[in-house]
């Protein structure tokens, strides 16, 4: 009785390659084997070698078969990858192209963007240097909350989940988020950066150094200009050079500190240093920036329309700010 489940073995193809040789049919070959003749016209048909047929080419020949059949396209199929690679050229994140798949897919997923950087970040695929066209151009993938948060040094030091809630909403001006933006060198002149979270408004200081005393100098010549409904609230993060945050409470300025290593908490400001990102990249020296340079720079970005605020710019957010409160030109902020 011929078993229509099993497979051919090594040995049935050594007793094939013998019959084949005494000149016996496939039909014979199948029944005495047990196989239907089918599957045995279909072997030698595949795997002869030349006119005749050897079971250990037969055998090396279907081994290399199995193994490329277990293997599947890195991107799905030659479609999605070419898709895929044409939008990471357009500055597409992995998440952007995996979501547009999908949606154009009548909402069926199609690629998860977690395949996307895996492929990416793909030892093989370094030469490709596909890094290059994500946002941050980072070589290497980071872990979500990868690092193990430090004891916390900062005296007087506030969570974020102290904050007031009505903050969240944005529907009140005069509360920032602020950080440190580092050039090449670990030591020498850094970037102190402020953003108002309602209207988006950046202002941004060169200082000599990172350290504690540098950076509260730029914060008090940050916000001492300004009229005090402008300035309430500051959220930082935990590093050192904000432990001399209370100085600011002479401002009548509350200081509260994000979570550590919770970027997003702080979205507002990281997202203003990654446009900063675009002029001074990483491993750029700030060793010849100068402040007019700096403002040069923030008054591009400044003056750039936000979705997030109508298409209207961050300068102009704040102008209407000032005219709400008559202050429209008597104060005339740093562009």
């Amino acid at each position: 009785m011929q078993d229509m489940g099993k497979q051919l073995s090594p040995q049935d193809r050594d007793q094939i390659a013998v019959m084949v040789g005494q000149g016996k049919s496939k039909r014979e070959i199948g029944r005495l084997l047990g196989f239907n003749h089918t599957t045995i016209c279909r072997e030698i048909s595949r795997n002869r070698w030349g006119d005749t047929y050897v079971s250990i080419h037969a055998q090396a020949v279907t081994n290399s078969r199995k193994k490329e059949a277990g293997k599947r396209h890195p991107l799905k199929d030659p479609q999605t990858y070419a898709y895929v690679l044409e939008r990471l050229r357009w500055s597409w994140s992995p998440e952007q192209i995996s979501g547009r798949l999908k949606r154009n897919n009548g909402g069926q997923q199609v690629i998860c963007f977690e395949t996307i950087y895996s492929f990416i970040f793909a030892p093989e695929n370094k030469r490709l240097k596909l890094w290059e066209y994500l946002p941050r151009k980072q070589k290497r993938r980071k872990h979500h909350h990868g690092r193990k948060a430090q004891r916390v040094r900062i005296p007087d030091r506030v969570s974020i989940h102290l904050r007031p809630k009505r903050i969240e909403s944005r529907d009140e001006v005069g509360h920032w988020e602020g950080d440190s933006v580092i050039g090449r060198q670990t030591k020498g002149k850094v970037i102190h950066t402020e953003v108002e979270r309602k209207t988006r408004f950046l202002q941004a200081q060169v200082i000599s150094s990172k350290s504690a005393s540098d950076t509260i100098v730029a914060q008090l010549k940050i916000f001492q200009s300004l009229p005090s409904f402008l300035r309430q609230t500051v959220t930082i993060d935990n590093g050192l050079e904000f432990v001399q945050h209370s100085k600011l409470h002479q401002l009548n300025m509350n200081t509260y500190f994000a979570d550590p290593y919770c970027s997003c908490q702080r979205g507002t400001n990281e997202n203003h240093n990654g446009l900063l990102r675009r002029y001074l990249p990483k491993k750029t020296s700030f060793q010849n920036l100068t402040q007019e340079d700096l403002d040069d720079i923030v008054a591009e970005i400044n003056n750039r329309p936000k979705k997030c605020l109508d298409y209207q710019t961050p300068t102009e957010a704040l102008q209407y700010e000032l005219i709400k409160k008559g202050l429209g030109g008597a104060f005339q902020p740093r562009m």
